[in-house]
């Protein structure tokens, strides 16, 4: 496979000057005959070769013409460095005309001249000056991994080819060793990790190599034998502690409990527990027959930040494995461990950044047209990438290049969505382009490419509202015109979505007739946000209808949650009543719960998320959303298995706006609220300056599920997260 890239910037073109054919500048038809002390003469007196690379050659063409009446024998010197001639006649007779090829070949960079120097049997002279210049051969683009570029100088082109199989390569991944290029793909053997732990979790990082971590818990086997792990042996199993629940029956008169390895019916005795806690409640104990409880208390912030306050255009919050957060915004500085001791500011602007192996991955940062990955601490590089830089024949095309999107595809697989005003026009301009490039880990470029379609073709402003990849990690993006032309941008109709493989090779594209929104992904069922019909990732085609739009759906491998029916987390949209919340089966989409909150309460944000709660020995996964209760904010807690009540939690503040976002950490909630402009638009809440604050809710995990929801996922990274087992 080749593909060709035309070299451009110099002054002169060889559509009519071939470099191996003949300099068609250089001749005449008939020209005239110069001066010379000799009857014999050239046709010009000079021949001047236009700029070469150096490497390449030019050739032109003369005549040795005679104005003699009988034939004359010459001799000729010989030329040095650059010029080379051929043909040059020992006897030139009268009438005859013998053409004389020169060539120049510049062996390095500079202006050269020469002098080709004629004499006959008399010691008469003629002589025809040679001057040519040697210039750099231009820089090819930086090439894909197992591709490359050569300069072709004959054709000026930059030449791509699919490098040969088993050449070495650097897979951009420090989890595949022994890498070498197969059919134009880095290829190698995966990396084993293993401490001899059978206690912890062996993971290799594709930037950091191999790594350890606590395994997850060891599951029981029957209502009362629980599991725990010995490190020379893994999991192991042991009578659960006396006083378990192990049934149905939970009364304080009769209880279903363990008793040595056994369940068994028994009368709990007074301080035994009957009721988990909750956020907001401690746990019901017995008091003779009755299961009482503390009263809820109202959760208040630990932290809070103000960006108006501080007059910073913060409007994102990141909340990363440790629980540090991050604040960014549209073309401000982030804040780094802003909720920490001490929080660290970046010296350079970026925006909508996410987190992406355990780092801060930014775009236009450090200016536009670069994504930069950082040290989520320190705000240290660890690498930039500016496609302007590694691919000029695309930027040749453009008048400025910044960045659109990202997306995460796998450890090793990022999607970075350049956009363009085309070249010669500037921001007034509703004509774009876009650029698709996957990079690997390390920074480094898998594929690159021009997008097309009709749609995106028409200037009208055609934007990426939704981009999202799945377990395999391919890739999806919804296009669609704009309402307006500043910033945050608001969807039109129609949506045009487009399917890619990890590779960035097309799969299939389709047209929607709504406006375009977020992605989310689940079990091979691929969900847009203004829709009410998921679409299968394989072909795109719709499977079933539902009653509602799927808004920011969130999604066990069981059951797919669409956002509360008429919730926004816009600030200028009153939402209508909104007191249910519906779980759908996966993947056949039949209804599987209903969840109705008390009389005169609604949900106020279509924000949900998936985080766990312990119960009864084991997390449960919970559906978490906001809901206003007699105008007071209410984090609600739903089951996700069946759609029951977990709890719900009086939140202790005064709300500016609905809850527009919100992250989870280990035992946090980080909430987001206050932001004045769109957000169901993009980037969403652009311009604002929002306020966050923290909540300590010690027994709230983040839920390790496909898609937790807010934006795409944890770190807003719109990957269908590959989770083991079904939570």
């Amino acid at each position: 496979m080749k593909r060709e890239t035309r070299a451009d910037g110099w002054g002169w073109s060889l559509v009519a000057l071939l470099l191996t054919g003949p300099l068609g500048a250089c001749r005449e038809e008939r020209p005239p005959l110069v001066d010379s002390s000799s009857q014999v003469r050239f046709s010009q007196e000079a021949l001047a070769f236009p700029a070469t690379y150096v490497g390449a050659s030019r050739e032109g063409a003369i005549r040795v013409v005679s104005a003699g009446r009988s034939p004359v024998r010459m001799t000729w010197n010989r030329l040095q460095g650059p010029f080379a001639v051929e043909g040059l006649p020992e006897r030139v007779g009268p009438e005859e005309e013998p053409s004389v090829r020169v060539r120049f070949t510049p062996g390095g960079l500079g202006t050269f001249s020469a002098t080709l120097v004629g004499t006959d049997e008399g010691g008469r002279t003629v002589t025809l000056r040679l001057s040519g210049e040697g210039r750099p051969v231009p820089p090819c683009p930086t090439p894909v991994t197992c591709h490359r570029f050569t300069f072709d100088a004959a054709r000026e082109l930059c030449v791509e080819e699919v490098l040969e199989d088993g050449t070495g390569c650097d897979p951009g991944n420090a989890c595949v060793l022994d890498a070498v290029c197969r059919q134009g793909q880095c290829k190698g053997h995966e990396r084993v990790c293993d401490d001899g732990n059978a206690c912890t979790t062996d993971a290799c990082s594709p930037l950091d190599g191999c790594q350890s971590v606590p395994a997850p818990p060891c599951p029981g086997d029957g209502a009362c034998q629980e599991g725990w792990c010995e490190p020379s042996r893994g999991c192991q199993l042991r009578p659960a502690p006396n006083g378990t629940f192990c049934g149905e029956e939970r009364g304080c008169d009769l209880a279903d409990v363990c008793v040595e390895g056994a369940c068994v019916k028994r009368n709990p005795p007074d301080g035994f527990v009957c009721a988990p806690a909750s956020p907001c409640q401690g746990e019901g104990r017995c008091h003779g027959s009755e299961c009482t409880r503390p009263p809820a208390s109202v959760l208040v912030p630990d932290w809070t930040y103000d960006a108006a306050a501080q007059d910073r255009k913060l409007h994102d919050l990141l909340v990363g494995p440790g629980g540090d957060v991050t604040l960014v915004g549209f073309f401000e500085r982030p804040v780094l461990d802003a909720a920490g001791d001490s929080p660290v500011e970046a010296q350079v602007t970026g925006r909508r950044c996410m987190l992406w192996n355990e780092r801060l991955l930014c775009m236009d940062l450090p200016q536009q047209g670069k994504v930069s990955l950082m040290e989520r601490a320190t705000a240290a590089p660890r690498w930039s990438f500016d496609l302007a830089r590694a691919r000029p024949e695309l930027a040749q095309k453009a008048s400025t290049i910044f960045l659109a999107r990202l997306a995460v595809m796998a450890p090793d697989r990022l999607a970075a969505l350049f956009e363009a005003y085309p070249a010669g026009q500037d921001s007034r301009t509703p004509c774009r382009l876009y650029y698709l490039v996957v990079l690997d880990a390390a920074g480094g470029m898998v594929s690159a490419q021009l997008m097309e379609d009709p749609l995106l073709s028409e200037c009208n402003h055609p934007h990426p509202f939704g981009l999202a990849s799945d377990t395999a990690g391919d890739l999806y993006v919804t296009f669609s015109p704009t309402l307006n032309s500043v910033a945050p941008l608001r969807a039109g109709a129609p949506t045009l979505v487009m399917a890619f493989s990890s590779d960035g090779v097309p799969r299939w594209r389709r047209t929607l007739p709504f406006p375009g929104g977020e992605l989310g992904l689940v079990r091979g069922l691929l969900m847009p946000e203004g829709g009410s019909e998921p679409l299968r990732t394989s072909d795109g085609e719709p499977v079933g209808t539902l009653p509602l739009k799927l808004g920011r759906a969130v999604a066990t491998h069981q059951v797919l949650v669409p956002s509360p029916e008429g919730a926004t987390v816009n600030p200028d949209t009153v939402p209508p009543e909104s007191p249910r919340l519906r779980g759908y089966a996966v993947p056949g989409l039949e209804p599987a719960w209903m969840y109705q909150l008390p009389k005169g309460a609604s949900f106020v944000s279509k924000e949900l998320r998936l985080g766990t709660w312990p119960e009864g020995g084991a997390r449960r996964t919970m559906v978490l959303g906001f809901a206003a209760e007699d105008s007071k904010p209410v984090l609600v807690g739903v089951r996700a298995e069946d759609g029951s009540e977990a709890f719900r939690c009086e939140l202790g503040y005064t709300p500016r706006t609905v809850p527009q976002l919100f992250e989870l950490g280990p035992g946090t909630l980080t909430l987001m609220d206050g932001a004045t402009t769109c957000g169901e638009c993009d980037p969403p809440f652009a311009d604002s300056e929002a306020r966050f604050q923290r909540f300590t809710l010690p027994k709230l995990e983040p839920a390790e599920a496909p898609w937790p929801g807010t934006f795409g996922g944890p770190g807003h990274d719109h990957h269908e997260d590959p989770v083991g087992s079904a939570p």
